[in-house]
């Protein structure tokens, strides 16, 4: 597995979070909460690029996911070591495979199931769940577990292709959500074509494709961009409505 040049690069955006940080069995997590009744049995859980619960993108959007109805829990599943946001501007900042080394399949998904299990244990019984970038990997491990009743993932990192979407036609059940791009060496078009031919027989398969876009841009886009700005809000639109109809 590895990273892409577009995985680290990006624009802050602007905006002041609204939510707070709070800690679940151990594990420091990101809680937009919303102003209005929302059924308490339910979660829908965040998964963050590789900038982690810090990147104020991540925690912008998490708020926007509450103001639509949904309590969002953004757990910080990289041990509180994302990467720097500087890294946008320098690239040589990060030694990315020793980053990556650390932050694999046998690291990050521990911080998570503990999370799970500690809200299940409060008495959320049904979970929906967005990946952007590396989140995307451990989307499909949930659904992969049946653990997400609902996944949707924008612009994934780190999938093998065809292999995880193989699987996942065969042992997941959550309706699937992708929202893909035109430029994007992690989930290439090719690859996209490949995802349309598997999942065609799969009950609950939507993915979405944002000309002009690139890896990163539902999350990191530059704004002052026309066609990644209409992009971020297609993506976020189309994951309100796909979590609406099947969370």
């Amino acid at each position: 597995m590895s990273f892409c040049k577009d995985c680290t690069t990006g624009v802050t955006h602007e905006g002041t979070p609204e939510g707070k940080i709070e800690t679940i069995s151990g594990v420091e997590c990101y809680i937009a909460t919303p102003t209005v009744d929302y059924p308490k049995d339910k979660v829908f859980l965040f998964l963050t690029d590789a900038f982690g619960v810090s990147l104020p993108n991540n925690q912008l959007l998490a708020d926007n996911f509450a103001r639509n109805g949904f309590k969002t829990i953004v757990p910080d599943y990289l041990h509180g070591d994302g990467f720097p946001t500087d890294i946008m501007k320098t690239p040589g900042l990060l030694d990315l495979p020793k980053w990556l080394s650390t932050h694999g399949t046998a690291d990050t998904p521990p911080l998570l199931d503990s999370v799970i299990a500690a809200l299940k244990a409060d008495g959320v019984t049904s979970f929906g769940a967005t990946g952007y970038c590396f989140g995307g990997r451990y989307v499909f491990d949930l659904a992969f577990d049946g653990i997400i009743s609902a996944a949707s993932v924008a612009h994934p990192s780190l999938l093998q292709v065809p292999s995880d979407l193989e699987k996942y036609v065969v042992v997941a059940t959550a309706p699937l959500l992708i929202n893909s791009c035109e430029n994007n060496w992690q989930f290439t078009l090719e690859a996209q074509a490949q995802a349309d031919k598997i999942f065609a027989g799969f009950q609950g398969y939507k993915r979405e494709f944002f000309e002009g876009c690139t890896h990163g841009f539902a999350v990191r886009g530059d704004l002052s961009d026309v066609k990644v700005k209409a992009g971020k809000e297609g993506a976020f639109k189309a994951t309100i409505a796909w979590m609406l109809k099947h969370m």
